[in-house]
């Protein structure tokens, strides 16, 4: 389902950075590099697909961007233990961050999610506050990058990732997500 947040497609990206592509070993960077990512973790996203799907729905998200937050912040549950992240501070497929929100429902939970997309569309709504002159798509990826690093990180949509992990955040997620859209997200 589209979001009322934005349309995925319509957001410009340059995909995963070289840091982030040496996750998986790759020699790519980019788009391509951040598609090949998240087909690494589509077999395993496939479980969640139906949760996700529902999320989605409930919370006018779109899907393939709440897929494409999973693969990148845990890989589909696959670099977590006992579901947590990030150094002990990042829970769940959605990496909530313990330091700034209480999480909610077990790591790999339709509670999880809706909390996770609740804290995103929080961010996506502050940017727009911040930025009026931007526009829907821009604070879509403003919401995105926000979700990382805080709202107060943004501070133009030129420098979006400056402070994101792998300087690629923001980016790196929005080429997932359109490259799980094409999977049926």
């Amino acid at each position: 389902m589209a979001s009322i947040y934005g349309d995925i497609m319509k957001i410009d990206t340059t995909g995963a950075s070289e840091a982030t592509a040496k996750q998986d070993k790759l020699t790519i960077k980019g788009v391509e590099a951040s598609k090949k990512l998240a087909e690494h973790d589509l077999a395993r996203m496939e479980k969640y697909k139906s949760m996700i799907t529902k999320v989605g729905r409930a919370k006018k998200m779109d899907s393939a961007v709440i897929a494409a937050i999973i693969s990148r912040g845990s890989r589909a549950g696959a670099v977590l233990k006992d579901g947590w992240g990030d150094h002990g501070n990042g829970f769940g497929l959605m990496q909530v961050n313990k330091r700034y929100h209480t999480p909610v429902g077990a790591w790999d939970s339709e509670q999880h999610v809706a909390q996770a997309i609740e804290i995103l569309i929080g961010f996506i709504k502050e940017i727009k506050v911040n930025f009026p002159k931007w526009t829907q798509e821009q604070c879509f990826k403003g919401g995105i990058a926000a979700y990382n690093k805080g709202v107060k990180r943004v501070i133009s949509y030129e420098t979006i990732d400056a402070k994101t992990t792998g300087l690629d955040y923001s980016n790196d997620v929005v080429a997932r997500a359109q490259w799980f859209k094409s999977k049926g997200y």
